[in-house]
């Protein structure tokens, strides 16, 4: 055994950085309270030291395994990822890459870079699912090598405790969610991370170069969702000089052409279809900024102030529990104003602006957890060896309860009505989690206590993973998906004809089925399109208001020509009529199939 070194009482703020990532995370202060010869301590020291950067390609390659492996299984669900993937899949058809359209009318909620990222997926990789999905995990793995590079910034070139931040980021619940649920979000968050990257490591001394990468960074988020693009970035900024006394780089010409290589590339769509109809000035600028900001009911995504402060922590453990009590117990005082920085401008102002928001949606927040693994990784880094054993104890148990949990779902599942179930044949990837996690306890004590506990993360994430997709594809009707009833569609050899959606916005079946059915308008207020823009009334093909009786005569000629017609839920009594067009029926989850 290698002579152990001897580590500090305490590892606190007065450490230099580098020295304490090597004391925190370095195999080379070893903890071998096991003996050295047994059987149940076989397992090997670390092949290379934790200041190594093949940990992060390692890290990388187990985390693209787990996200590629069956990640096409299900179909799009309802009603954010079914919504971008046929808008891009309609965009690759159509070929019109200014336009968005959604089932056959045109969208213009969201700037187009999310929409041609999708086209270019299904183009590239197949009008499937996957060719969907795919491009969201390449973004989020993008990210995970830049939460690397700000460690590195941020903890002064500490290779250890940048790779905390990694692998801590990369594991986090909401962050796999973004990959796995293709919105602008994932997308969004990918640019503002590398314009914060850029103009941090400009201000570190960089080149040139990386001030384009914060300019280019910026267009490209604000082509990705508006303004909002800005909130991590322009925080980076600030947090950089707030109170630090840091002296400004001068401003030269790579400025100017910065500035102006953002206006080219964030605001060219924008301007480009208010010069084509200048009623998109109001569109862009009320509508859609400070309606979407200020007025709940704009789009239906009322929540109450309060919902980041839950829905943020709980989409973050366990980490997050470490960081509320860890910035607890130390003294504010004692913070270097850099972190200080982080967590006011980072973490608390952004999460402020999005909770005062009236329009809210779990991933809208993305962008505070950077902010929220550094900080992690810095208070952790305060801590003494005993109490970060406490913590991995704790940890850990939380994974392992959450395994078990898992394990015991299908029973749950007869038990308990859910709304959705799970096959036992599930548990295998819980249980095999379970096994290696009590292994790692109770065999690899020979490492020190932070790359035990960066290891059982990363397992209990891959099984998370591994776990998820099975239940996923089990419960596609349950989840808002409509892979079976376009299986069940084909299977009855009905895909030729025409389909009729009863008051229900459903882009995944146009998505599954290749072809736009016709929606029919009930009172669903997400079926009431912005139809202002276009140029004719072609759009009324593919959307019937059955209030209107000017479009009975086209519901009329659609019912002769033996439809298929799906119904979520019942008919209203003064729609009844409709079912003496259709002869059969089949009752899929909450649908009804007639044809």
């Amino acid at each position: 055994m290698p002579r152990l070194s001897r580590a500090p009482k305490r590892l606190g703020a007065a450490i230099p950085a580098p020295y304490l990532g090597q004391t925190l995370l370095r195999p080379s202060f070893v903890a071998n309270f096991a003996p050295r010869f047994t059987l149940l301590a076989a397992l090997p020291l670390m092949p290379f030291p934790m200041t190594s950067r093949r940990w992060l390609w390692l890290f990388l390659l187990g985390l693209s395994a787990a996200f590629l492996l069956n990640l096409g299984s299900w179909g799009p669900l309802e009603s954010s990822e079914a919504r971008y993937s046929e808008i891009g899949r309609e965009m690759l058809v159509g070929q019109d890459w200014l336009h968005p359209r959604l089932l056959g009318i045109y969208h213009f909620h969201k700037p187009p870079l999310t929409y041609w990222l999708t086209a270019a997926g299904l183009g590239l990789f197949g009008k499937t699912t996957l060719g969907v999905r795919l491009l969201p995990v390449l973004a989020v793995l993008l990210q995970v090598v830049l939460m690397y590079g700000l460690g590195l910034l941020l903890f002064q070139q500490d290779r250890a405790r940048a790779l905390a931040a990694a692998v801590i980021y990369g594991t986090l619940p909401v962050v796999l969610i973004s990959a796995l649920n293709v919105t602008t979000d994932a997308y969004l968050a990918t640019l503002e991370l590398a314009a914060a990257y850029g103009i941090l490591r400009y201000y570190a001394g960089g080149g040139a170069r990386w001030l384009y990468l914060f300019w280019v960074g910026l267009g490209l988020a604000f082509l990705t969702k508006g303004p909002v693009g800005f909130v991590l970035p322009l925080m980076a900024v600030v947090g950089h000089y707030f109170k630090q006394g840091q002296i400004r780089r001068p401003f030269t010409g790579h400025h100017w052409l910065g500035l102006g290589l953002f206006l080219v590339v964030g605001l060219s769509w924008y301007s480009y279809l208010v010069a084509e109809n200048s009623a998109f000035l109001r569109y862009f600028l009320f509508e859609h900024t400070v309606e979407r900001f200020a007025n709940a009911a704009t789009f239906n995504r009322a929540k109450p102030w309060w919902f980041y402060l839950v829905l943020a922590p709980a989409t973050s453990l366990p980490w997050a529990i470490a960081l509320v009590v860890r910035a607890i117990k130390t003294p504010w005082s004692t913070v270097p104003r850099p972190w200080q920085n982080v967590l006011i401008f980072w973490v608390l102002v952004p999460l402020l602006f999005f909770s005062l928001s009236k329009s809210k949606l779990l991933l809208y927040v993305l962008p505070i957890f950077p902010g929220v693994v550094l900080l992690t990784v810095y208070y952790l880094g305060r801590c003494t060896e005993a109490a970060l054993h406490r913590w991995y104890v704790g940890i850990v148990a939380f994974y392992g309860l959450l395994l078990g949990l898992l394990c015991v779902l299908p029973i749950f599942t007869t038990v308990v009505d859910l709304g959705f179930e799970v096959k036992p044949i599930t548990t295998v990837w819980p249980a095999a989690g379970v096994l290696v996690l009590v292994l790692l306890l109770t065999l690899w004590n020979q490492v020190r206590i932070a790359p035990r506990l960066l290891v059982a993360t990363v397992v209990f994430t891959v099984t998370l993973l591994l776990t998820a997709k099975p239940i996923m594809q089990q419960n596609e009707l349950a989840f808002n998906g409509s892979r079976p009833l376009a299986e069940f569609i084909r299977a009855k050899q009905l895909q030729t004809r025409q389909v009729l959606v009863y008051n229900e916005l459903l882009p995944s079946l146009a998505f599954e089925l290749e072809k736009l059915p016709v929606s029919l308008h009930d009172g669903n207020s997400s079926l009431q399109r912005e139809t202002q823009f276009e140029r004719n009334d072609t759009w009324r093909r593919n959307l019937i208001y059955l209030q209107d009786a000017r479009q009975e005569p086209y519901l009329g000629s659609l019912l002769l020509q033996h439809p298929v017609l799906l119904v979520k839920g019942e008919l209203r009594p003064e729609r009844q009529w409709m079912l003496r067009y259709f002869s059969q029926q089949q009752k899929l989850g909450k649908w009804t199939v007639w044809w």
